[in-house]
């Protein structure tokens, strides 16, 4: 997801992922024989080693100094001191990279089998470096030595995230794991007060009150400078990739369209950006377009949040996230603006789809012949229990580790708590949710009365936990609504025909969306990119959907 919250939390982490997924069908090569572990603290989650362990990692530096905190430095700082204290592990930085050029660092160091000792990588390059023999298994060291929290997130696919770095029956990467989400559309509640406007059901009523919020000053300035829906080139998420911040999926999917999903129609596998109903709501997002009611820089504004941030935009979609970002951003120029989240709109048949994504993108993997590989998974097994405690700064080869379910969770917990039906003391078994015992202890700081009235006025903003609760509250209501309807890709995994072809296809298939969006092109020039998809590798692509996950 081109998300700033999870950008700012990963800046410090080994590596900022681009989802890659590879195929199922690189799965012969020699893996050698698996490491034994006998030490008895190898063997604990977070057990000391007896005798010290050395373990060399890389780095990604942020120019602009954010993970640099006063005192503190690379060689000396909280985690490396506490992963000392804890785990008699001593962190060596093998080398400092930036995060743009990270991706082709890392490839560097695959196609040398000049590697770290433990690394975080993409699904593409975990299958090179299995197919290559680069890397431990690590079958043992995940049963024996990651933390049952761990093992809890990752059992919450599901077997979704473990099917992707089983190999030949064995473990050969520890895969991420993030909260399951989806787009939603938040609104300015103030701006629909100020119009007599009530939130949109269909898209018919969102275009209606885009139009209002274009036309009727909003905003109260007397000029014509607000934007309807704010909206970002990156159109709608696939099956590769997260979803998109300021995306125009739920549009999509009110159409029932779901482009860059493999679908199942007929008993048979198709991809959702060549059906009919794809092209029916890129007939109504060119009307939009057209109107002026979507962004009119739509395709060459570098940062779609802009528009939210400097109060010119009434709508956007995103996940529930927004209270992290860019919600904090937008409040310090208006501070009563009243962003409020709905899951709308809704399909023909008062439905809300949602797509459902692919929980891991990145995954941890050890170099072959390091005689620990269970030591890098107790680091993490640390970052997971400590990390409210000690902040992300400096956490290096650090994973993602989050519940799949731990959005609508702490959601549901905190409206728990606010209406007294539960206390912290019923939270306290729940250590997987890392951030729950804070949240559930200071909701009721945070969330002023009456507890049931989610407007920006009922919150204390100065509260540390006012972006999670205001994200969990008024975002992840939505996880509730009785109306939405999942919908899940019938892969996340590419095939050897993705591996050759996905690049090009996806480039032309979002460049022709766009075009037609913008008016560049003719609506019928959706039929020439079908025809074009399907010859240049698209019905391979289809034919090897169809392979059942056993062939894995």
């Amino acid at each position: 997801m081109i998300k700033k919250m999870a950008a700012c939390v990963l800046v410090v982490s080994l590596i900022a992922v681009t989802v890659y997924f590879s195929s199922p069908y690189f799965r012969e090569s020699p893996m050698g024989p698996t490491k034994t572990i006998s030490d008895t603290a190898a063997a604990d989650p977070l057990g000391k080693y007896e005798h010290p362990v050395s373990i060399r990692l890389g780095y990604v530096v942020d120019p602009t100094g954010a993970d640099l905190s006063e005192g503190e430095t690379l060689e000396k700082n909280i985690w490396k001191t506490m992963i000392k204290q804890n785990l008699n592990i001593d962190i060596q930085v093998l080398w400092q990279v930036s995060k743009e050029n990270l991706s082709q660092k890392i490839d560097l160091a695959i196609a040398s089998n000049d590697l770290p000792d433990a690394m975080i990588v993409n699904q593409l390059q975990l299958n090179e470096m299995v197919k290559a023999g680069e890397i431990e298994d690590l079958t043992e060291a995940y049963n024996n030595s990651a933390s049952p929290e761990i093992k809890k997130i990752i059992d919450s696919t599901n077997g979704l995230a473990m099917e992707q770095v089983t190999f030949a029956g064995k473990i050969m990467a520890v895969p991420s794991v993030t909260a399951e989400d989806f787009s939603m559309l938040w609104i300015r509640q103030d701006w629909l007060d100020r119009l007599g406007l009530k939130p949109p059901k269909t898209v018919d009523d969102l275009e209606a009150i885009a139009k209002a919020f274009v036309e009727n000053d909003p905003d109260g300035n007397s000029k014509r400078d607000t934007i309807g829906l704010a909206s970002s080139t990156g159109l709608y998420n696939d099956f590769n990739n997260s979803a998109f911040s300021f995306d125009l999926t739920p549009i999509f999917a009110a159409y029932g369209s779901f482009p860059g999903y493999w679908l199942s129609k007929d008993g048979k596998p198709v991809y959702g950006s060549i059906l009919p109903e794809t092209k029916d709501a890129l007939v109504k997002l060119r009307e939009m377009y057209a109107k002026g009611l979507l962004d009119p820089e739509l395709g060459i504004r570098k940062e779609a949040e802009e528009t939210v941030i400097n109060g010119q935009a009434g709508m956007f979609f995103q996940g529930f996230y927004a209270g992290y970002w860019p919600l904090p951003s937008a409040w310090q120029n208006e501070p009563e603006a009243n962003w409020q989240a709905y899951a709308l709109p809704l399909d023909a048949n008062g439905a809300y789809h949602v797509k459902v994504d692919n929980p891991s993108s990145s995954f941890l993997v050890v170099r072959k012949g390091y005689a620990h590989p269970e030591a890098i998974i107790k680091i993490n097994n640390l970052y997971l229990r400590d990390e409210f405690k000690y902040g992300t700064r400096f956490m290096l080869g650090r994973n993602f580790f989050a519940p799949a379910d731990e959005a609508r969770y702490e959601s549901k917990a905190a409206q728990d708590i606010l209406m007294g039906t539960k206390t912290p003391a019923d939270f306290k078994d729940k250590s997987e949710y890392k951030l729950l015992e804070h949240l559930v202890s200071t909701i009721k700081q945070t969330k002023l009365k009456p507890y049931d009235q989610y407007g920006i006025s009922y919150w204390n903003k100065h509260s540390d936990s006012f972006m999670r609760g205001y994200s969990l509250l008024v975002g992840g209501r939505n996880f509730f609504d009785p109306n939405i309807h999942k919908v899940r890709s019938l892969t996340y995994i590419r095939t050897p025909a993705m591996e050759k072809a996905w690049s090009k296809l996806s480039k032309l298939e979002h460049d022709t969306f766009l075009k037609i969006i913008l008016g560049a092109e003719p609506i019928d020039s959706f039929d020439q990119f079908v025809e074009e998809w399907k010859e240049q590798g698209g019905d391979q692509m289809t034919v090897e959907v169809t392979v059942p996950h056993n062939h894995r």
